[in-house]
């Protein structure tokens, strides 16, 4: 009889417990399915693209598509004074309205989409998220895309742009250095002439390009490089990928990702769909100079910065005091540094190992799109290194034949032969 009642007992006992185990089971099962579900279902914006009208869609011309977000380009005169080119109000016109104004195009059936309407710089991480993948969303209905910004920070949204944008279709970027309603404005031109590249389709496979004041460059290579001219982008190493006149589209030479169009390789690591906008890190600029202190490196620690590009003087050198804070950032905080050179063009390459990754000819700007996005995909530095050195650096490797590649190094251009046996 003891026996028996004891064993009663335990079963008693264990009933319980086993369904206490199956519950807790249960709901750590159901919240660990609801977080993988909210990290891999991120809800992606919508965008009111508007649909190409039947006149556009009978006609012969190509269907481009303005995205506006505002800049100088649409921007007013103050107290209506068609003399200040200074002294303006970004981002007032409407971009229908701006194009409403222009001569009917020749070469293009033109439609508008307003993102936005505020200077360049007023746009968060977050927003060229957004405007990136309302570009696709246009590239999905419309042959090609203009995007206006303004012009201080046009290097780093049209970057952004290039690395993120998954259609191959033509995405060219421009603004203005006046304000659309003084004398002497370049903003109808410069959207006029943008118009007539993207409505080309001979940037197709090139990325996002930048064309102002006539000329054609390549987001990755371009800069601003004057405070008020108005031939202000320039791309210090490698100069124009051609240039648009009455009526050619002229292109000279093609960024190297072209030499890799059709091919799964051409697209870029940085899928904007996969991942949301929240993962998006904080990454900052430090500038080197005469004995420069480390306090930037470490403040911008303590705000959280997941990474780091350093603007060195000469070939990427910083001052001890950065170095030191720089080396305390990596060993305790796990931060990266990609280093650049401040002095407006040239290589600096990578040492191959560590958390200092060369940024090649990548100016500081650029560099920190570059790190700011491969951070937001992986936490491995040894990707991120990889990324930088391939898709950051656009080495040339050509297919001349079957058996031949031309191929670029440090050195030299070689010819290799390949073996097809």
């Amino acid at each position: 009889m003891t026996v028996v009642v004891r064993n009663m007992l335990m079963k008693r006992m264990l009933i319980p417990l086993l369904v206490l185990s199956l519950i807790a089971v249960t709901i750590g099962v159901l919240a660990a399915s609801n977080l993988a579900g909210a990290a891999e279902a991120a809800p992606l914006p919508k965008f009111d693209i508007p649909a190409v009208s039947a006149a556009h869609k009978s006609s012969p011309l190509p269907n481009v598509i303005v995205v506006a977000t505002g800049g100088t380009l649409a921007g007013a005169a103050r107290d209506g004074d068609k003399t200040n080119f200074q002294n303006y109000a970004a981002g007032t016109y409407e971009m229908k309205d701006l194009v409403a104004q222009l001569p009917v195009h020749k070469t293009a059936d033109v439609s508008t989409y307003q993102f936005g309407n505020k200077g360049s710089g007023g746009y968060t991480i977050k927003e060229l998220y957004d405007l990136s993948l309302a570009v696709d969303a246009a590239l999905a209905i419309y042959d090609g895309a203009v995007v206006t910004t303004g012009t201080d920070t046009m290097e780093e949204i049209a970057y952004f742009l290039d690395l993120t944008v998954r259609s191959e279709k033509p995405v060219v970027v421009t603004g203005a250095m006046r304000p659309w309603d003084v004398i002497g404005t370049d903003g109808p031109a410069n959207l006029y002439q943008a118009i007539k590249v993207a409505g080309s389709n001979k940037t197709k496979w090139f990325g996002t390009v930048v064309m102002l004041n006539d000329v054609i460059f390549a987001a990755r290579e371009v800069t601003k490089t004057n405070s008020h001219r108005m031939d202000t982008f320039d791309a210090p190493m490698f100069g124009a990928l051609g240039y648009v006149d009455d009526p050619a589209v002229r292109i000279y030479r093609a960024p190297a990702r072209a030499a890799k169009a059709g091919t799964p390789e051409w697209k870029s690591p940085f899928d904007l769909k996969t991942i949301s906008k929240d993962s998006l890190p904080i990454v900052e600029i430090a500038y080197n100079y005469q004995e420069a202190g480390g306090g930037a490196i470490r403040g911008f620690v303590e705000d959280g910065a997941k990474g780091i590009v350093t603007a060195g003087t000469g070939a990427g050198g910083i001052s001890s005091k950065m170095s030191a804070a720089r080396k305390d950032a990596i060993d305790n905080h796990g931060v990266v540094f990609v280093s650049t050179t401040r002095t407006g063009s040239g290589t600096i390459y990578d040492s191959g190992s560590g958390n200092t990754i060369g940024g090649d000819n990548l100016n500081a700007a650029h560099a920190r799109m570059m790190l700011l996005l491969s951070l937001a995909f992986t936490n491995d530095v040894h990707t991120i290194r990889d990324w930088f050195t391939t898709y950051g650096t656009q080495d040339v490797e050509v297919s001349v034949d079957s058996e031949t590649v031309l191929t670029t190094s440090d050195e030299a251009v070689t010819k290799e032969l390949v073996t097809t046996r």
